[in-house]
């Protein structure tokens, strides 16, 4: 992409929650030399969050624009290298922004955890987006950067040891700190468009639904997001239980992604599945039980709800709101540890910890996605060449790696 646009960096969304939060984060972080605009809907409400951000973003530009005007987006795709937004739900938002990347040639981050929403961007824009050079990248926040880099580092580890392909893959989640409200209005989206479409529930049931190529489909065997046992299972070393991970149902598909997209280097027998730690405790199988058989229930009451609009009124008043979420000491005790364990075709095996504190679904999150503009916009040297719709992975690999790092963020490989 030649260096003649006018900024490095818009941030779309940015007088929402995170939004603030992810221009917070890039008033620190970003370069002096940095062009960074922020962009949204309302004009007063862009130059109170720029006035906020102290002097370093006095001289950042503002750019008004709505999620639905196809012709505001291509300008302001246009005039800037990388687009970061936070505007979801991405089903119902998300779409045309994409597009206008896409036909622009300019990168974008994303932080959904909308399969739905990554199928139909595939579909309707990949192809345009690797002809222009834009990287359109999706789910650049907690879902699913640390899941997506983990395996990735696994793979580069066993490529360094020649110890041959990953086969059994297991991450376990640890982590302090709620559900958001956009969180929840995203899932809220996908089960009224089920709803609508029946049919596109296969796109959320099946493992390999973000593949690049479905003829080149591992075929190893039932794959579930569903968990309860002993964590010991997983590996000895671990102690306690572990249960559904409400994540895991997107997060595993962009895993899959990327190995579809890096020509299957993990292994066409490579098997990954995530699972959440219930504790130690006496009542850890209790714990174990009842979040993964609540996360069924909800999500089949939300379905049930979103068909009618009786239902969908009653979810209105007693699920967090979008653009809502903790106060700063609140997203400032979060923390979350993953760690995933890897067995390969030669019998090695290897665990990967990818760790941080604030927040996940907040604070970290804003790094996450923070970072990520920034390795599109001024890392471009240390990536990849792909380019269409793409996972966090994919795009950035090992340039957004060290970022992370250099931002605090644990994120290591060792042999067991």
């Amino acid at each position: 992409m030649a260096d003649t646009r006018e900024f490095d960096l818009v941030l779309f969304g940015a007088t929402g929650f995170v939004g603030k939060l992810t221009a917070q984060y890039l008033a620190g972080a970003a370069p002096e030399s940095a062009r960074i605009a922020l962009a949204g809907r309302s004009l007063d409400k862009l130059t109170a969050v720029r006035d906020g951000l102290g002097p370093k973003a006095a001289n950042w530009g503002l750019v008004v624009a709505d999620s639905t005007d196809r012709t505001a987006l291509d300008e302001l795709a246009a005039r800037t290298k990388v687009v970061v937004t936070t505007v979801g739900p991405y089903l119902r938002y998300g779409m045309p922004l994409v597009a206008a990347c896409a036909a622009n040639g300019t990168h974008y981050a994303d932080l959904t955890g909308e399969p739905l929403f990554i199928r139909e961007a595939i579909d309707a824009h990949h192809e345009q987006a690797a002809a222009t050079g834009a990287k359109i990248v999706n789910s650049c926040g907690y879902d699913s950067i640390p899941s997506d880099l983990s395996v990735y580092r696994l793979y580069r580890r066993t490529v360094e040891d020649n110890t041959g392909e990953l086969v059994d893959t297991t991450l376990v989640a640890s982590l302090k700190g709620g559900v958001s409200g956009g969180t929840i209005d995203s899932g809220r989206a996908m089960m009224e468009a089920v709803a609508a479409d029946p049919a596109k529930g296969a796109v959320l049931a099946h493992p390999y639904s973000l593949s690049p190529d479905k003829s080149m489909d591992p075929d190893v065997g039932r794959q579930s997001d569903q968990a309860l046992s002993r964590a010991s299972a997983i590996d000895p070393s671990l102690d306690g239980w572990v249960s559904t991970f409400v994540m895991a149902a997107h997060n595993t598909k962009i895993v899959r992604r990327t190995n579809g997209l890096l020509g299957w280097v993990y292994g066409k027998n490579f098997r990954y599945r995530e699972v959440m730690s219930a504790g130690r405790s006496r009542v850890a199988p209790l714990v174990a039980a009842g979040v993964a058989g609540g996360i069924v229930v909800g999500l089949t009451a939300g379905a049930l709800l979103s068909r009618a609009s009786a239902g969908r009124k009653l979810l209105d008043r007693v699920l967090p709101k979008p653009g809502t979420g903790p106060d700063e000491k609140a997203r400032t005790s979060g923390w979350f540890s993953m760690k995933t364990f890897a067995h390969t075709t030669s019998g090695a095996k290897y665990v990967a910890t990818f760790a941080g504190t604030g927040d996940p679904g907040y604070q970290a999150t804003a790094v996450l996605l923070g970072e990520s503009g920034l390795c599109l916009a001024f890392d471009t040297d240390k990536q990849p060449e792909l380019a269409g719709v793409l996972t966090p992975a994919a795009a950035m690999g090992d340039a957004l790696t060290d970022r992370l790092r250099a931002a605090g963020m644990t994120i290591t490989v060792e042999r067991a």
